[in-house]
């Protein structure tokens, strides 16, 4: 690491410990040359993946687009925020670990699904009713026969 004093491009590491809930090292430096201290802090580096829409179109993934989403779909229904927070964390963990550039619309919708169909059958329901836009009644029976079975 190199100094910020005197440029010098290396320096010893002497403590190191979890910041910003584990999330981030901070580690305390010592420049070999000048001996002055200094902080720098690590974190993983998140690539963006973009999520690939019906049209085509392509966006950067927002993990507050898949919150508002399940808000929404869990709205006046006994889901605690807990729970709701936790399934987007499986969801954005799901779009993160596929290790893919580019994943479609799609694929985070059923992660989505997934996740809710473990918190709230209505909210699986009314999600599953905006994602999949169902056309008919038919199509709407077919989803709820699933979620039965």
């Amino acid at each position: 690491m190199k100094c910020p004093y005197c440029g010098f491009p290396e320096s010893k590491v002497i403590e190191s410990r979890a910041a910003d809930e584990g999330e981030r090292v901070r580690r305390r430096r010592e420049c070999i040359e000048c001996s002055r201290r200094f902080t720098t802090y690590e974190m993983v580096e998140n690539l963006p993946v973009m999520i690939v829409k019906k049209d085509g179109s392509r966006e950067i993934f927002s993990r507050d687009k898949i919150l508002n989403g399940i808000l929404k779909s869990c709205q006046k229904r006994p889901v605690s925020i807990g729970k709701i927070e936790s399934a987007v964390d499986e969801v954005e963990l799901k779009v993160q670990n596929s290790l893919e550039k580019e994943i479609s619309s799609q694929i985070v919708g059923e992660y989505a699904m997934d996740a809710l169909k473990d918190i709230d059958e209505v909210a699986y329901i009314r999600f599953a009713s905006v994602y999949r836009q169902f056309k008919d009644v038919s199509t709407f029976m077919d989803e709820l026969k699933k979620l039965l079975e």
